[in-house]
């Protein structure tokens, strides 16, 4: 079957199709995420809506399940046996400056539309690491550095090209397919295969940030600042603070290199002045052992969080929390803290409402937006344990945090969680009847059910 489905591929896509055993198939296949290996029977290399609409059509003819991946960031489960549709070919991104848009097409990076909108004074609402997939990360809602102040990725989108389960291109938008253009919007998976999104550019060009890194010893301290502090931030200012276990690598500061530290990161949308007037309560708490606070172009944003920019394995797992008490973060602390020797690279506690927390102006499907602060825990990346104890590292964080959590997830920040019960916490429970609907409108035979998929109904 897989050698007829090859055969009819090639002839009716423009893109490489690729086999098991040929050249550029385990490249095609890789991702970001490096525990997580696909072995599909057959990728497309798309190269544009037509390519994705005969892959979708050809799979459905031939049984296979269909994935899809650009950079592999989001990648949670193997895409095994399908059909694996990669977007990395398709680039084009066209900027609209009097509009203040883009259409970007969905191989691209925010890197990309971040270089393309910057020479007319824009820039895309992007997330903390740029090399990101523009289009994973806005289907599951999208917080970024500046989320506080504009919201969620999500409610900056015009329009979406999406190639539906029956293998039909399909235009959503306020005023065609609107049922699908709001489920796509925080949906994340499920509904088809998005071949380019249109969103909104913000006039901006600067901002105020960086971050601050304390030492371990003051780990309990800061953490019971940043709960109180937070509370007093406007919404021009967007905080998360990372509790981070970093590997002794030669290129990291000999401050940070091998060390447990505390990384408060900013972003001020404003003047630097009042930016620096509202950290001096975090700056005063303890003596930081590194800081780079000041003033960045857009085009720097991945200084703020410094996220990891190379594949790595990557175990996570998040929860929403409704408040961050003393009796949080104590817990998070006899869970994560510097004197736990626990596989972990990363728990992050990110401070939500202001813009994130109202409907946009286009209701989406996005859940979360109840949530005071997002809890995300990182496991270390060691191969060998990414089965047992780094998981089990990275539940007990999260199980730490339930007291005091809303119950809901975010599904960007779902992790490995895939039992339907798991992932049906991303979404309110109304929100999550009329996604369930809609899946069986846009797949009524189930080919999109790899990764944070919608549950079906019944």
């Amino acid at each position: 079957m897989h050698s007829t489905i090859e055969d009819a591929l090639r002839g009716q896509v423009t893109g490489r199709v690729l086999v098991p055993g040929q050249d550029g198939y385990a490249e095609e296949a890789a991702g970001f995420n490096l525990a997580v290996r696909h072995r599909p029977a057959v990728i497309v290399a798309a190269e544009g809506a037509a390519d994705v609409a005969a892959a979708v059509r050809l799979a459905a003819a031939h049984g296979l399940p269909v994935a899809v991946q650009s950079t592999g960031h989001g990648a949670v489960q193997a895409a095994d046996g399908a059909l694996l549709i990669s977007t990395r070919a398709m680039r084009e991104i066209v900027v609209d400056a009097s509009a203040r848009t883009a259409v970007i097409a969905a191989g691209c990076t925010w890197g990309e539309v971040i270089a393309a909108a910057a020479p007319y004074g824009l820039a895309p609402l992007c997330g903390s690491a740029t090399g990101v997939g523009v289009v994973g990360f806005t289907l599951g809602g999208g917080i970024g550095p500046i989320a506080r102040t504009f919201g969620f990725a999500a409610d900056h989108v015009r329009e979406i090209t999406v190639v539906t389960g029956d293998g039909v291109v399909r235009t959503a938008g306020p005023d065609s397919e609107p049922d699908l253009f709001w489920a796509l919007r925080g949906g994340k998976a499920g509904f088809g295969v998005v071949t380019s999104i249109t969103v909104d550019l913000l006039p901006l060009t600067h901002l105020y940030g960086g971050g601050l890194f304390y030492a371990a010893e003051d780990a309990g301290r800061v953490l019971h600042a940043y709960r109180t502090w937070a509370r007093t931030l406007p919404e021009a200012t967007t905080t998360s603070v990372a509790l981070l276990r970093l590997p002794p690598l030669p290129e990291l500061p000999p401050q940070l290199s091998g060390k447990f530290v505390v990384h408060l990161r900013v972003a001020h949308v404003g003047e630097g002045q009042e930016a620096e007037d509202l950290l001096a309560p975090m700056r005063a708490v303890a003596e930081p052992v590194l800081q780079a606070v000041g003033p960045l172009p857009y085009a720097a944003i991945d200084s703020i969080h410094q996220d990891p920019a190379g594949p790595m394995p990557v175990a996570e797992r998040g929860t929403l929390l409704r408040e961050l008490t003393e009796e949080t973060v104590e817990a998070l602390l006899a869970a994560a803290g510097p004197d736990v020797p626990a596989p972990l690279a990363l728990v992050e506690i990110r401070q939500l409402g202001g813009a994130l927390a109202r409907e946009p102006r286009q209701p989406n499907a996005v859940g979360g937006r109840d949530a005071a602060f997002s809890l995300l825990a990182v496991g270390a990346p060691v191969p060998e344990l990414m089965e047992t104890a780094v998981p089990a590292a990275v539940r007990a964080v999260t199980e730490a945090a339930a007291p005091w959590g809303t119950g809901g997830t975010q599904i960007n920040f779902q992790g490995g969680a895939l039992a339907p019960e798991e992932i049906s916490r991303a979404w309110p429970a109304e929100t999550l009847r009329r996604l369930a609907k809609l899946r069986e409108v846009y797949d009524p035979a189930n080919l999109f059910r790899f990764g944070h998929v919608v549950p079906r109904e019944g």
